[in-house]
């Protein structure tokens, strides 16, 4: 079996490959930091959207993200009750409330109260569906377990059996049952309560409202539901369908705040870096192989032959570096999300997208350094 004379070149340094190697996995490690945090942003951002139970949703034009969402009349929800193909409708509360760790009382962290009827659920989760009656009673709220820790023993608590109450927004209130939501770039930690319970701790109208949602009755079409919706309100209202609310949050974060622009420069600082540490390598390789390959263009070889060696040694370096990069990327992912409560997990599309930008830039780098074979002139040789 004929060993590849690419392989041969790159591993008659040992040294040399090992730090080519390094080198690109430390570039392959900063593109795969820079896209997990992207990616869990957006995840985070928008886990809880993916748990609201609707067809439609009503917000305000004003509104760009749901961290700080602009009120509107709930009588447009009920406006919307009465078109063709809109079966029932709902409503959310959504405001920051300061929360007093229970076991710390001089500690204070900020958080989201969301409130609705509970005749009316708007999350789509099991363990809130089963505890509507709990909210109901007044100052009882439901506590995100996957909160921060900073917000104190909370679920510990509460499953010990023991009584949990604490001060929010300068109000007192009870722990009355447990949800696992997580924390996102805009919230550390989460409460639900009902519509009555949200208005005695922000002093709000429940006349104004946040979001609401549209549930269609079976067989309507959602888009034509809301171009009808959209022409016949009145235009202090927006009309999305459920995706289109996801994708205005994520159009936010991507677009209107620097966190989008800052991950993707670190990408590119990252594939700026593997670029030059890989043409540095191949570079020198040619370089000190330069009088071997004047003597393969006496003996007859073309330069396509050679090039295809360069490039074979590129495709080498591209797969033998990202795999110390994907798993030390693994380990690392796992400490930011304990460290964080982020969502960085490692997907198929993650992988294979550094995986591509590896091989791009071990080529881009190829045919950056193959421009010195043009040297290699059988004529300096002999």
């Amino acid at each position: 079996m004929k060993v590849p004379l690419a392989w041969l070149q790159l591993t008659r340094e040992k040294m040399r490959l090992v730090i080519a190697l390094a080198g690109i996995g430390f570039a392959d490690l900063l593109m795969f930091m820079q896209l997990g945090f992207k990616t869990a942003l957006f995840n985070s951002a928008t886990a809880i959207h993916e748990r609201f139970q609707g067809d439609l949703v009503l917000v305000s034009p004003r509104s760009e993200f749901l961290g700080q969402m602009v009120e509107f009349p709930r009588t447009r929800l009920y406006q919307a009750r009465g078109f063709e193909g809109v079966e029932s409708v709902s409503y959310l509360y959504i405001a920051p409330g300061s929360w007093k760790n229970p076991v710390n009382p001089s500690y204070n962290r900020s958080l989201f109260i969301f409130g609705f009827n509970p005749e009316r659920p708007v999350f789509d989760m099991p363990e809130v569906k089963e505890q509507l009656d709990k909210i109901k009673i007044p100052d009882v709220f439901l506590f995100d377990e996957a909160s921060r820790a900073e917000f104190g023993p909370v679920a510990e608590l509460f499953k010990q059996g023991k009584t949990v109450t604490t001060e929010l927004s300068d109000r007192r209130i009870k722990i009355g049952g447990l949800f696992k939501l997580g924390v996102s770039f805009t919230a550390d930690g989460n409460v639900i309560t009902s519509d009555l319970n949200f208005i005695r701790i922000t002093k709000r109208s429940l006349e104004k409202i946040d979001v609401g949602f549209i549930n269609l009755k079976p067989g309507a079409d959602p888009q034509l539901v809301l171009e009808n919706l959209q022409k016949k309100l009145p235009n202090d209202v927006k009309v999305l369908t459920m995706k289109g609310f996801i994708q205005m949050e994520k159009h936010y974060w991507e677009t209107s705040t620097a966190i989008g622009f800052i991950f993707g420069l670190g990408v590119g600082m990252g594939f700026i870096v593997g670029i030059v540490i890989v043409y540095q390598i191949l570079y020198t390789d040619v370089a000190d192989h330069l009088p071997e390959y004047a003597t393969l263009k006496a003996m007859g070889y073309t330069d396509l032959y050679l090039l295809n060696v360069v490039f074979q040694e590129a495709i080498l370096l591209s797969v033998l570096g990202y795999i110390p990069g994907f798993v030390i990327s693994l380990a690392l992912y796992n400490v930011a999300k304990g460290g964080t409560g982020l969502p960085m997990i490692m997907t198929l599309e993650l992988a294979s997208t550094v995986m591509i930008l590896t091989v791009v830039m071990c080529f881009v780098s190829g045919a950056i350094a193959v421009r010195k074979l043009q040297a290699a002139d059988p004529a300096d040789i002999f």
